[in-house]
């Protein structure tokens, strides 16, 4: 009978034994960190008055042949890895004269050897490409054009650039192969909108904002110089008013009025201690053969 106990009493030790092991190894297993071998990746970018965000995973090439053995020519690809690539306008942009609505797309891409279709699908939530292809989810396909890189790019890489106040080229890159789709937004639309409703109650800081889009775009100069003088008129310290005021003046061929202003500006920024206008300004001066 002692013999029955001992025995019992020994099993009972080492049942707990081991069950105390075990809870020990458990936090120690859970914590353990790898890194992925597809990377997660997301970037923001401004263009213009649009914002343009794109996630997506990043595999690498690890020595394969990607584009025609990887990525097979002809077949549509999750352009990435893991969960969707996607991408998010915050308004309307138009994508090969058409237009796309601002929102979250999925894009898939069918890579061939000259160009890649690149669809944009209106269902984001797919692991990879859908189970089931509805192409009334297609919100727009287009064209990207293909050219060769001059090294070997290891990891997958999808980067806006050629970034311009209404445009952009999406990039497409891995291997030796870059594929290139122009996106155009609605800078133009957006800021005249802007002014169009600003005008008619406008501060002078709004004044200024317009006549400076005005002088930048290459607009109306007349109009230009009619808001920048109210904003001046308002502000007489703003330095940096009287210098947009200048080179309005300047490239209307109002050289005796430019160079008033620019003097203006250079006393008001000496005033500030801004030595950046203060050198402007006198450059400006020099050049305009002031006195």
């Amino acid at each position: 009978m002692f013999i029955f106990e001992r025995n019992k009493y020994e099993i009972m030790k080492k049942t707990v034994l081991l069950l105390f092991t075990a809870l020990l190894a458990l936090p120690t297993f859970s914590q353990i960190k790898t890194p992925q071998p597809s990377p997660f990746s997301t970037i923001e970018q401004a263009v213009g008055l649009t914002d343009v965000k794109i996630e997506y995973s990043r595999p690498n090439r690890r020595g394969r042949t990607i584009f025609g053995d990887l990525v097979p020519y002809g077949a549509t690809w999750r352009t990435g890895a893991n969960a969707n690539t996607t991408i998010s306008f915050s308004d309307d942009v138009t994508i090969d004269g058409k237009s796309l609505k601002k929102g979250t797309y999925a894009i898939y891409t069918v890579p061939n050897k000259d160009s890649w279709d690149v669809i944009f699908y209106s269902d984001a939530m797919n692991w990879g490409t859908p189970e089931k292809w509805d192409e009334s989810k297609v919100a727009l396909k287009a064209k990207a054009q293909v050219s060769e890189l001059p090294f070997k790019l290891e990891s997958f890489t999808i980067t806006p650039n050629n970034v311009m106040s209404d445009s952009m080229l999406l990039d497409f890159a891995w291997e030796n192969t870059v594929a290139s789709l122009a996106i155009n937004v609605p800078t133009e639309e957006t800021t005249m909108a802007s002014i169009e409703k600003v005008m008619n109650g406008p501060a002078p800081g709004d004044y200024y904002s317009a006549a400076t889009y005005y002088h930048d775009s290459g607009k109306d100069l007349k109009k230009a110089h009619e808001w920048i003088v109210k904003a001046t008129d308002a502000m007489p310290d703003a330095y940096y008013m009287w210098r947009r005021r200048s080179l309005i003046e300047a490239d209307l061929g109002m050289k005796k009025e430019a160079i008033a202003s620019a003097n203006k500006s250079l006393a008001a920024a000496q005033k500030a201690n801004n030595q950046d206008y203060v050198k402007m300004n006198k450059d400006s001066l020099k050049e305009w053969g002031a006195k």
